[in-house]
């Protein structure tokens, strides 16, 4: 199996495996995958600067930005417009709304990275990026994805909130619930042999069922 799916010159990268490398000029400068190991890390892409939806976006997400750094995450934004647009766009959007976006934007004009991260869907537009997102843990691991419609804006918190129940699953070894929150307990991971579950009852754990036990952290 390859890392990668192909789709009219698209690549869709897979959950649990390494995410494409890529190097590229930014608002802040050159980056890389690289420069963002040992930390997690969102890439995020937007149709086009200068547009309202992705506005909306940008400001949440740079206002939920020391957020993101307390939970060591850094964010990188990207669409296919060029470094002078990028530039142009936080400008406006600072003096416009009052909100300085503090992370960088990726020029990607030849839409490499793009196609790398299977951010163009041809049923959507050829030349722009949908609202793609992607969670990259610090070993360089794509841990999730995320795809919005042109037409719909995003959840910021909810990128908050998938963030923290990744790292409380790596951390603790369990997994969470329909819309858990910190503080909301957790489920343990279910037996997988017959011995344990007919034990499983007896763990000390809040079980319903031998498939179905959460505990508090």
């Amino acid at each position: 199996m390859t890392d990668t799916d192909t789709t009219a010159g698209s690549t869709f990268p897979h959950l649990n495996e390494p995410a494409p490398d890529f190097k590229a000029k930014t608002t802040h400068g050159d980056r890389s995958l690289a420069d963002y190991k040992g930390k997690w890390l969102i890439l995020f892409s937007h149709p086009a600067d200068f547009t309202p939806v992705c506005t909306t976006e940008f400001m949440a997400f740079a206002k939920a930005h020391e957020t993101f750094k307390s939970l060591g995450c850094e964010l990188l934004g990207l669409s296919i417009d060029s470094l002078f647009s990028h530039l142009a766009w936080t400008r406006n959007i600072k003096e416009k709304f009052g909100v300085t976006i503090g992370f960088p934007i990726i020029e990607d004009i030849k839409m490499d990275v793009a196609r790398a991260y299977g951010m163009v869907h041809p049923g959507a537009a050829d030349t722009q990026a949908v609202r793609a997102t992607f969670f990259i843990d610090p070993k360089g691991i794509l841990r999730a994805m995320v795809y919005y419609p042109m037409s719909n804006g995003r959840s910021i918190q909810e990128f908050i909130r998938l963030l923290q129940a990744l790292q409380t699953a790596d951390k603790n070894g369990v997994a969470t619930p329909e819309g858990w929150t910190p503080g909301c307990d957790v489920i343990v991971p279910p037996p997988k042999t017959a011995e344990a579950a007919d034990k499983r009852a007896g763990e000390g754990f809040k079980t319903v069922d031998w498939y179905y036990s959460t505990k508090p952290l």
